[in-house]
């Protein structure tokens, strides 16, 4: 091969690829979209949260309304002693937007019925505030019957929730602080963006190869270069699209949402967020969920009126403490050099692949083999976070096929320096191997027409010298 024609070849499939204005259009639009994804949350919260709502409330249990102190999202007023049915009729004109009525208190079942009127239908946010008062006054009712002193504080003093903290020993015998959760987070995070980074920018490779192969300009390209010096050079130069794409992604993205957080006040965002979890806590203690099991999904923060345990200070500095003591270094040298690899040895079949078919509908058939070693790798790499050092998390780190992306995963956590340096060379080998393999179906697939390609096929192909 002449590098000549192949810097020939990357330089032309770079620029005619980032000229496109699908490459602009994705380009630029897909910072946006990710930004959205990291604020856009924050943002409805804020901006869709009901605030200044008047609600009138009739509290015949007499109990409750002590309970019903004003916030910023609504104003509480005791309408207690008035007639509920003339109430409700007049609601707009006398400036409420909705009526809360409580019950007498049952003395048997020591509890309350609340119904609540408005005009138009209340919002689960309204409705969840309304009901967690209610509760804790019936709480505080039914604690009070005990005729023990002190009991609500007793039963707040004997709550305990324990904090397990995690320190990582050296070499040395240097204790460090760690949080488990940042390793998974970013564990989680690489394998996510490599699996489909090299899906994307390998499937790229073969739609390329199809294009020009029905088009006939293959015809004129190989009159010129070698078959084999035109897909390596086709798939460089797509690496070379990727990673400026990429770039630009990364730099965009980091623009745009710290314009969006200064524009609209990254302070309001997280306060309303934590408003809306704390709801989202009332309504989990309603359906009987169990809260703990929604930690991942929605953190749910303690009341105002309650104090932070210490341990959420210690929590906080694992956090840091593990930000500032990961492996920078390590984790950007093994993402540029799995996705490389990783990208090379798919691009590499999927370019075989599309110098095999006549167009994208016949590639399904021959692709399968390809795809499933790369949504396999996907998913053990979902359990690296759990086990980092099992057996299949450690094999899938290691075959060549998977590796890109499960071992990306468990860098996070540490991995060896000679289970790192194996897992590059077995990748490099196997490269090696597969794009010999590539390129002869490639030399000879490119100018094969009108005949569907099987299995058979390919392996003749392979046989040939």
């Amino acid at each position: 091969m002449k590098l000549r024609n192949i810097k020939t070849i990357i330089a032309r499939e770079y620029l005619t690829r980032v000229k496109k204005k699908s490459f602009l259009l994705i380009t630029f639009l897909g910072p946006i979209f990710f930004a959205a994804i990291a604020v856009l949350p924050s943002i409805i919260m804020f901006m869709a949260e009901d605030k200044g709502k008047q609600v009138a409330v009739i509290d015949e249990s007499g109990i409750v309304m002590p309970k019903f102190v004003d916030t910023e999202m609504i104003d509480y007023t005791d309408c207690t002693g008035q007639v509920p049915d003339s109430l409700k009729t007049a609601l707009d004109e006398l400036g409420y937007d909705a009526l809360v009525h409580i019950s007498p208190l049952d003395t048997e079942s020591k509890s309350v019925s609340v119904t609540a009127y408005s005009s138009s239908p209340m919002s689960v946010d309204m409705k969840e505030t309304i009901s967690s008062r209610v509760d804790d006054a019936v709480e505080d009712y039914r604690l009070s019957l005990y005729d023990i002193g002190d009991l609500k504080q007793i039963m707040q003093d004997v709550k305990f929730n324990s904090t397990v903290m995690t320190y990582t020993l050296g070499e040395d015998g240097e204790e460090k602080i760690t949080s488990s959760e940042v390793y998974m987070i970013i564990s989680l995070v690489l394998s996510m963006i490599i699996y489909f980074f090299v899906a994307m920018f390998s499937g790229m490779v073969m739609q390329s190869v199809i294009e020009e192969k029905a088009s006939r300009v293959v015809e004129v390209l190989v009159s010129s270069v070698k078959a084999t010096e035109l897909m390596f050079g086709k798939i460089i130069g797509v690496a070379c699209v990727a990673l400026t794409q990429f770039l630009l992604w990364i730099i965009l993205t980091a623009v745009i949402v710290t314009g969006i957080s200064s524009f609209v006040g990254l302070d309001s965002m997280m306060q309303s967020a934590t408003v809306q979890t704390e709801q989202m806590a009332h309504i989990t203690d309603d359906l009987g969920v169990d809260p703990d099991m929604m930690v991942m999904t929605f953190p749910m923060p303690e009341k105002p009126d309650s104090v932070a345990p210490a341990g959420e200070d210690n929590e906080l500095a694992a956090v840091l403490s593990t930000l500032k003591d990961l492996n920078y270094g390590m984790l950007l040298f093994g993402f540029f050099v799995y996705f490389a690899l990783g990208y090379l040895l798919y691009a590499s079949f999927f370019a075989a692949i599309g110098s095999a078919v006549e167009n994208e509908a016949d590639t399904q058939q021959l692709s399968i083999p390809v795809t499933i070693p790369l949504m396999l790798g996907f998913f053990i790499a979902f359990y690296a976070f759990k086990a980092p050092d099992s057996a299949v998390v450690f094999w899938g780190s290691m075959i060549p096929f998977t590796s890109p992306i499960v071992m990306l995963a468990r860098i996070p956590f540490g991995v060896p320096v000679w289970e790192l340096a194996l897992s590059i060379g077995l990748l490099v080998a196997t490269f090696i191997a597969c794009g010999w393999a590539s390129a002869k179906i490639y030399k000879i697939g490119i100018l094969m027409f009108g005949k569907k390609t099987s299995f058979k096929d390919l392996w003749k192909w392979l046989k040939m010298k």
